[in-house]
């Protein structure tokens, strides 16, 4: 398989990196990159195996393994079941006097060493982790914001779609299919390859290539060109030694924009069905980026959430019912109300929490400070002390506050 030529720009050595005025072009380029990567992590069409099949086998060439045979499933939850029908593990069929990893230890180690490589070309500013809080100060700035503000095309890239993908695509959908495969199984699969959440690695380092900024070793642009036919082709799969298990994609895949993102990152949500689904029926709820049992989506009732011990479930399960429909269903005690001083013009409201949840905590009903996209203002419930029984003190609790410290607030968010 042989490498996509690259951008002309992108065949000398990099004039871009570590420059305090990345070119915008560039940057707009990249973004547009990720947006492609994205789409392609979130696919639902069903996987073209001749290509699949193709990246796959030229992977095993790379590493001095032969040719697998391929098993295909219609979901990652099938993929145990078939492993175990034809008594398939990691290291299955590889000889162990050759003293060698299997095939997906020699294809994970071949891919580490590439992304290393290719990271050193790119330069030192590429970890988005040295620096945590650096990090997390700069993600709430748009890309043409931060190229204002003078930073590094490298960070740029890291925020706008290194870190963008993967939010989406590996602690999003990636986290979602993960519960399919209970972890028993999982650990008896061995290494799993997310195929096209993969992209979430992938579309960074296309970025760099694609849109000039960054050339990269022959080798390893022949290797991201086998990655990502990969991503483009494919759900998750198993090297399972000289078989490989592959799992078709999903058919349902349901995303929202992640509020407040600045570099569209997607969370999994659908408000009436599952958020995410297979071929053979196997799926998962998601509201608003919280995985949740079926019944949150399909048939919230008070009973039910009175029942919960998870406290996120719960609030999921809540807003999915409506808090006036809960609190009408549940006839909770209203211990106060007063008017928002952090928030004017709505209302705070302290109620006794359900007998089911104990006496540990009352509920504050207030409104969010920020508008949401549809223009509206969110009502939230608060978990607070029982023994607050002033509205005011319990939303200056929340804060750290006194209520009289509350109180003083010009406004909250």
């Amino acid at each position: 398989m042989s490498a996509v030529s690259t951008l002309p720009a992108a065949q000398r050595r990099t004039s871009f990196l570590g420059s305090t005025i990345p070119p915008s072009e560039h940057i707009v380029s990249a973004i547009s990159l990720r947006d492609e990567w994205v789409r392609h992590g979130l696919c639902t069409e069903p996987s073209d195996r001749p290509t699949t099949e193709a990246a796959v086998t030229e992977l095993y060439r790379l590493v001095g393994a032969p040719e697998p045979e391929f098993v295909w499933v219609p979901s990652p939850s099938a993929a145990p079941h078939a492993a175990a029908e034809l008594g398939l593990d990691p290291e299955s069929w590889w000889p162990r006097a050759a003293h060698r990893l299997p095939p997906s230890g020699r294809i994970a180690a071949l891919l580490s060493a590439s992304r290393y490589r290719m990271d050193a070309r790119i330069g030192p500013g590429h970890d988005p982790w040295r620096d945590q809080l650096r990090m997390a100060q700069i993600r709430i700035q748009s890309a043409e914001a931060l190229a204002r503000n003078g930073a590094r095309i490298e960070v740029i890239l890291d925020v706008a779609v290194r870190n963008s993908l993967r939010t989406t695509l590996f602690d999003g959908v990636a986290t979602a299919v993960r519960t399919l495969v209970p972890h028993a199984a999982r650990d008896a699969l061995g290494i799993p390859w997310y195929g096209q959440q993969e992209a979430h690695r992938i579309g960074y380092y296309d970025a760099f290539r694609r849109a000039g900024i960054a050339a990269f070793r022959h080798d390893d642009l022949a290797l991201l060109d086998v990655q990502s036919a990969l991503a483009q082709s494919t759900g998750w799969w198993w090297a399972l030694g000289q078989v490989c298990v592959m799992a078709e994609r999903p058919t349902t895949l349901h995303t929202e924009p992640t509020p407040n993102s600045r570099h569209n990152e997607q969370r999994l949500h659908q408000s009436d069905g599952p958020a995410l689904g297979f071929l053979d029926g196997t799926e998962v709820f998601v509201h608003h980026g919280t995985i949740v049992p079926e019944w949150v989506v399909l048939d919230p009732t008070a009973e039910r959430i009175g029942n919960e011990r998870n406290i996120e479930i719960r609030r999921c399960a809540i807003e999915r019912l409506g808090w006036d429909a809960y609190l009408d269903q549940a006839q909770l005690t209203l211990v106060g109300e007063a008017d928002d001083p952090g928030n004017p013009g709505s209302a705070l409201q302290l109620y006794d929490s359900p007998s089911e949840w104990g006496r540990g905590s009352r509920v504050l009903l207030a409104v969010n400070g920020s508008v949401e996209r549809d223009g509206q203002r969110r009502r939230y419930g608060l978990d607070v002390p029982y023994w607050i029984d002033n509205p005011v003190d319990a939303a200056g609790w929340t804060y750290g506050l006194s209520g009289a410290q509350y109180a003083q607030l010009v406004r909250r968010t």
